[in-house]
């Protein structure tokens, strides 16, 4: 029994230690860091051809073509090649799950309906596998949501090369979220799998009717929050309530995650009695109502470009016109990706395909860097490539849109270099040498 103690152990020590990270974060970057010779994309539409970068101690100091490089500087030389702002995924459970199917590995949910309280920032694993895989495809910064059934809590913005999570942040408690009940009736078979003699054969619900009664309970206790709030010196905290004081002040954003127009109609209605700074996320009918959508200062997170209409109504390809539909109506919108699959890798192809069905290229980089800033709250910190903001940005020797030409060759978080390795590389590289395949190939 002993001996099999001993065995179980090692083998358990073994795993632990393979499985550590070897992809360590970046030292702090200091003194001058200069990019030139670059096609550099600003992130808010110009585009500076032959441009220069000028970064100092992670900030962002210039940006053009006319500026002067010391000899003892630092210089990074990207002729014939691409600079675009740090890509931003703007919902995503990126270091809540690693292995979706592992339940130790799942921290993204909270039992009940009612979790103002939670905290997403402080489960956020910055030793995820799945963060590298992203960084190699230009995403740098991420808004890290708790998922749930109703009122889940609060998300952070976080930056993708950290020790922990409280270096990962750059905005934390940014946001509260909501996912709307879908007040949609929908047909009853008894819930027992359609059988006559199911276990709840016979139980009559009304999904509306439910629905809406939660969104009540909900106002009444944003109600009794801004009342409490309103009043100091408590002799309890309530921390349910302390939770949601920012909503008030806008200093926090009301995330609403909702598809249908009726869900997002009933969602306003925060705006109007509350006056939160409302996000909806999906919003895949967002182009019916993108007016009313921007009468109310809400903005748009559009969750999964490749993927059928919400309706069979709709036009098959709609879900890729949205996003020049809400462009053309003036509302802030940003493009995420939410497919279980590629967990949020294919951020950038997203964006490609809203370029192919009406938008400018710039104007669908900006829906992945500067528009997912300013939404998110820290658009005067990153986002962009301008004087002033956090030196996040990536160079690609081709087009960062284009599945076929995207090739991150250098990433740059706050001024620091960051390793592009990853799992998956590391795993490509070890059964190619493996099984001989460079040589095989002719390589």
């Amino acid at each position: 029994m002993k001996k099999l103690f001993n065995l179980v152990w090692m083998i358990a020590v073994t795993v632990a230690v393979c499985g550590q990270a070897n992809v360590l974060p970046a030292p702090a970057q200091k003194g001058l860091l200069f990019i030139r010779n670059a096609t550099i994309h600003v992130g808010n539409g110009t585009v500076i051809e032959n441009g220069i970068i000028q970064v100092r101690d992670g900030k962002i100091e210039k940006v053009g073509r006319d500026i002067e490089i010391p000899a003892t500087a630092e210089v990074v030389d990207a002729k014939g090649k691409q600079v675009y702002p740090g890509l931003i995924l703007p919902v995503s459970s990126l270091g809540l799950v690693e292995i979706g199917a592992v339940r130790a590995s799942n921290d993204a949910r909270e039992i009940g309906d009612m979790n103002p309280n939670v905290r997403a920032i402080v489960a956020y694993n910055t030793d995820s596998k799945v963060i590298n895989t992203l960084r190699s495809n230009g995403i740098l910064a991420a808004n890290i949501v708790p998922q749930g059934s109703f009122l889940s809590g609060s998300s952070s913005v976080v930056q993708l090369d950290a020790w922990n999570w409280k270096d990962a942040s750059l905005k934390t408690d940014a946001g509260m979220h909501l996912f709307m009940p879908s007040l949609m009736p929908r047909p009853n078979f008894g819930r027992g799998g359609g059988f006559p003699g199911g276990p709840n054969a016979g139980t009559v619900t009304d999904p509306v009717k439910e629905g809406v009664e939660r969104l009540e309970k909900l106002k009444a206790f944003f109600r009794e929050a801004k009342a409490y709030n309103a009043v100091t010196g408590h002799s309890e905290v309530n921390l349910k309530y302390e939770s949601v004081k920012d909503l008030f002040s806008k200093k926090q954003k009301f995330y609403v995650h909702a598809n249908t127009v009726k869900q997002m109609l009933v969602a306003l209605d925060f705006v109007k009695e509350f006056g939160f700074d409302m996000v909806i996320v999906g919003a895949s009918e967002s182009w019916e109502i993108a007016g009313l959508l921007k009468q109310h200062n809400v903005s748009v997170v559009l969750q999964q470009m490749h993927s059928l209409p919400t309706t069979t109504d709709d036009n098959v390809d709609q879900p890729y016109k949205t996003a020049a539909a809400l462009q053309k109506a003036g509302v802030l919108f940003a493009i995420s990706d939410d497919d279980p699959q590629t967990r949020g890798r294919n951020l950038p192809f997203n964006a490609g395909t809203a370029a192919a069905y009406g938008l400018t290229k710039e104007e669908a980089l900006s829906a992945i860097t500067l528009n997912a800033a300013k939404l998110m709250g820290v658009g005067d910190q990153t986002g962009s490539i301008e004087p002033g903001k956090d030196a996040n940005f990536i160079i690609s020797s081709g087009d960062i849109l284009d599945m076929s030409t995207n090739n991150v060759t250098d990433a740059f978080i706050q001024g620091r270099k960051v390793n592009l390795d990853d799992k998956q590389k590391q795993l490509n590289d070890r059964y190619e040498q493996k099984y001989e395949l460079k040589q095989k190939k002719g390589f």
